[in-house]
């Protein structure tokens, strides 16, 4: 679409917002008496302001009922987790039967990776994208050497070419077949922590498969971001955060996919008693008996508060939709992307956005490599009321996230970016 560098221009926009109202649900921090400009729910989403009285009716419940919450809270803690199945399900384009939220990300990667790298003969190695998020490369690192083999001939990294910052699709499939019957399994973040490049999930997961290896992907940066398709695009299972795009709370519940191809089956996984068919749990049989869904994946019951949390979260994404989100973040990124490239054309080219355009490959958040006092302009755009982060030597992420986020705190970020360039 047509931009243009104006107030009126914004505003213009945000009048046809059909989820401008969203806006108003959720606490801005503030600056000087009015709010932030807060682009890091690439990091940690705003609250809703509906939590704290979710919060409250489960202290509430448990004040009145104690152990009885479990069954007769207005909210029972006993299945709580299944009041957020469907919601999550639409979040990341999966059946129902097909997702779990539990625990937290690197947790879930871990009860994952029991079930999918399954090293065996020459089969032994894990492809990922070059710098994944750390905590990815500790699991995967760790994974190998539990199974008693060497983390640097097995875990590999696909390279961007020299003098690139991303990957290009191609690169990543040749890599697949380059590595062949020696890849046990393929996993990489839905949408790269640094660079913001999103990848094909569809493509990596056919091309892995090819192989005869598995597919998985963290997509802490992608659930509630992109529009996901996970049971149609076929990876054999994803994990994520919620505390990002999905707005639930530092730490907050995490979520997990597993394609319906392999439930109900004998793959191996680490076994707890929220894990047991719930209809013989009370039991309290020897004989481990698996839910016949992602549910079959979980250790432990329901953390209550935190799910109370994301709860709320996901039912604002229920009435938003992710069609409607990802329509809106496309315009407003793309818009973002414009007032910054104007930028750096008229100071010299300072700032160079390293995630691609190509709405294909990438989601809301926009990485910059800046030329010259990154460092600095940063602290300068934090102290005229800017949320954006920083990650060394030279990147500055920014995410405006459609649920909250409008046009014209992109063109208020525009005018104070370029004053901030200046030095």
């Amino acid at each position: 679409m047509a931009y243009t560098n104006s107030l009126a221009h914004a505003q213009d926009l945000d009048s046809k917002d059909p989820l401008r109202a969203f806006r108003s649900e959720f606490h801005f921090p503030q600056h000087d008496g009015r709010d932030v400009i807060y682009f890091t729910g690439n990091s940690l989403g705003l609250q809703p302001r509906a939590v704290a009285a979710a919060i409250q009716q489960e202290l509430g419940d448990w004040a009145t009922f104690g152990v009885e919450g479990h069954f007769h809270a207005k909210h029972p803690w006993y299945s709580y987790h299944e009041e957020l199945t469907a919601n999550t399900a639409r979040v990341v384009g999966a059946l129902p039967e097909e997702v779990v939220v539990m625990n937290q990300l690197t947790s879930n990667l871990h009860f994952l990776l029991v079930s999918f790298y399954r090293p065996k003969g020459k089969r032994v190695k894990i492809l990922t994208e070059q710098r994944p998020f750390p905590s990815d490369t500790y699991a995967f690192a760790s994974q190998i050497e539990f199974h008693g083999l060497d983390p640097e001939q097995c875990l590999v990294e696909v390279q961007p070419r020299v003098g690139e910052h991303i990957l290009r699709p191609e690169d990543i499939i040749a890599k697949i077949h380059e590595l062949g019957d020696e890849l046990a399994l393929v996993c990489f973040g839905g949408v790269n922590f640094l660079t913001g490049q999103a990848f094909d999930i569809k493509g990596i997961s056919a091309t892995a498969h090819q192989v005869g290896a598995f597919a998985g992907f963290d997509l802490a940066h992608g659930a509630g971001n992109l529009q996901l398709k996970l049971h149609d695009d076929g990876p054999d299972f994803a994990c994520w955060c919620s505390y990002k795009y999905l707005n639930s709370g530092p730490g907050g519940v995490a979520g997990a996919f597993v394609h319906q191809r392999h439930l109900g089956t004998d793959l191996p996984r680490f076994a707890g008693w929220w894990g047991h068919d719930k209809y013989e749990r009370f039991k309290m049989e020897r004989a481990f008996k698996p839910m016949p869904t992602a549910e079959a994946w979980q250790v432990s019951n329901a953390p209550v508060l935190p799910m109370a949390v994301h709860r709320v979260a996901l039912e604002q994404f229920g009435r938003a939709g992710m069609d409607r989100l990802r329509a809106k973040s496309i315009q407003l990124t793309g818009y973002l992307r414009w007032i910054i490239e104007g930028i750096s054309a008229a100071q010299g080219g300072i700032l160079n956005i390293i995630t691609p355009a190509d709405p294909a490959q990438s989601g809301a958040q926009l990485s910059i490599l800046v030329n010259g006092d990154g460092r600095g302009i940063f602290d300068r755009l934090a102290a005229r009321g800017v949320v954006c982060d920083w990650r060394e030597p030279d990147v500055l992420r920014m995410a405006p996230v459609p649920m909250y986020n409008s046009f014209e705190d992109v063109w208020r970020f525009g005018e104070i970016l370029a004053e901030c360039t200046k030095g």
